[in-house]
């Protein structure tokens, strides 16, 4: 199989790894926002946004990779019907972290296989997240001991890492958290022949 990730992403990466998947990342080159603000307009869902963001992805990578087969992903993040992306910065993901105190938001992780163009596969998955009362001081103490981690995903946390004592309970699995529900994946890849089964 020559699988091709749509993606720079280290956690994807590490996922598909760990997973004994080969592969080679390849950055997709499209704007995310261009892309996302018609279908906001539309009053698209965080999930119609995460599937479109990774099929777009995994199409752009596609035209550059004849052949491969190549694996686009994305994840966003709602709460209460708004859209989150990326914090600019720390003051920012402090905006985050006090939206989600004591509220329970979703993380929707969409996967798409694409070769030669052509969509074979498309898949969202979604994670319940469960986030207990923040006081302001605790969410300060927190951005201090992550530092920049904090820009580096939608909801200003790595779940496996300090980002975990933000929450009180997860209705989801690890892998649709991180950004890249992986036994989904595995099943279609086994079912496409690509992997043995």
């Amino acid at each position: 199989m020559s699988l091709v990730l749509a993606s720079t992403s280290p956690f994807r990466a590490a996922i598909l790894e760990h997973a004994g998947l080969e592969f080679r990342a390849v950055g997709a080159d499209i704007d995310e926002r261009a892309v996302e603000t018609p279908l906001l307009e539309a009053d698209a869902t965080a999930e119609d946004v995460a599937a479109v963001l990774a099929e777009a992805k995994a199409l752009d990578v596609s035209e550059r990779n004849p052949g491969d087969l190549v694996l686009g992903g994305d994840q966003t993040l709602s709460l209460e019907g708004k859209l989150f992306h990326k914090p600019a910065d720390m003051e920012e993901a402090r905006y985050h972290l006090l939206s989600f105190s004591g509220k329970t938001h979703q993380l929707w992780s969409a996967l798409c296989l694409v070769r030669d163009g052509e969509t074979l596969w498309r898949h969202v998955s979604v994670a319940h997240m469960h986030v207990r009362k923040l006081s302001p001081q605790f969410i300060g103490h927190y951005l201090a001991r992550v530092g920049d981690n904090a820009l580096k995903s939608v909801g200003a946390y790595q779940y496996e890492g300090l980002g975990i004592q933000l929450f009180e309970k997860i209705d989801g699995d690890y892998f649709t958290i991180v950004g890249l529900p992986i036994l989904p994946l595995l099943g279609k890849l086994r079912e496409l022949g690509e992997i043995d089964g």
